[in-house]
């Protein structure tokens, strides 16, 4: 499954802030978009997962798997997206939270979809632990695994190793491209830090 992406204008208002970009992401490899602030790399990361604000306006495609979704609304585009903040629900626990994410279906299925993600976390007995108690790095992979638990068939990342330490940032970086990797899945990170390139091939400066 791959990810296709031709900007002819993403504009704020009448200030264009990407145009003439093309990007074919294919599975399991992480592209990298690197840029100033401002230069509109969040933005794009929002034009394809459907959730421009209306001040912006998109003109170009955007396909999945030779499927166009920049039409469709932001539910039915198969997109996951991972923030520098974990956004996990306070009120639920770590299961509840990944529980959350699984598709409607059989419970004894989507509770042995929680139990696996809880394993290949290294989180088996973090069940029914509240999130408060968890670690910043123990946090980020659960919201990993939350976004992947809803099975997208592409998954974006907005910065999301930024808040941690640099020892920290090394094994959710690790961890992450290991995951994209592993499930054959197109992603775009997009980050400051050079050390987050996972292949400088695969590198785009806006």
């Amino acid at each position: 499954m791959s990810l296709r992406i031709e900007v002819r204008s993403l504009a704020l208002g009448t200030t264009r802030l990407v145009h003439g970009l093309q990007l074919d992401v294919p599975p399991g490899r992480v592209h990298t978009v690197m840029g100033d602030s401002g230069s509109g790399k969040s933005s794009l990361l929002a034009a394809v997962c459907g959730t421009l604000a209306p001040a912006f306006s998109f003109e170009g495609h955007i396909t999945l798997n030779g499927r166009r979704i920049d039409t469709l609304p932001t539910e039915a585009r198969r997109v996951g997206i991972l923030f520098q903040d974990d956004l996990l629900f306070a009120h639920m626990t770590v299961r509840e939270n990944l529980l959350f994410a699984v598709p409607p279906g059989p419970r004894g299925l989507r509770e042995a979809a929680v139990a696996q993600a809880l394993a290949d976390l290294e989180m088996p007995g973090f069940a029914h632990a509240d999130p408060a108690t968890l670690s910043g790095g123990q946090r980020s992979r659960v919201s990993l695994m939350r976004a992947l638990l809803a099975q997208p068939g592409a998954l974006l990342l907005d910065e999301p190793f930024s808040r941690l330490d640099a020892a920290l940032r090394q094994r959710m970086r690790d961890f992450v491209f290991d995951t994209v990797r592993q499930r054959a899945i197109p992603a775009l990170l997009v980050t400051h830090d050079q050390a987050d390139v996972a292949d400088p091939a695969s590198l785009t400066r806006l």
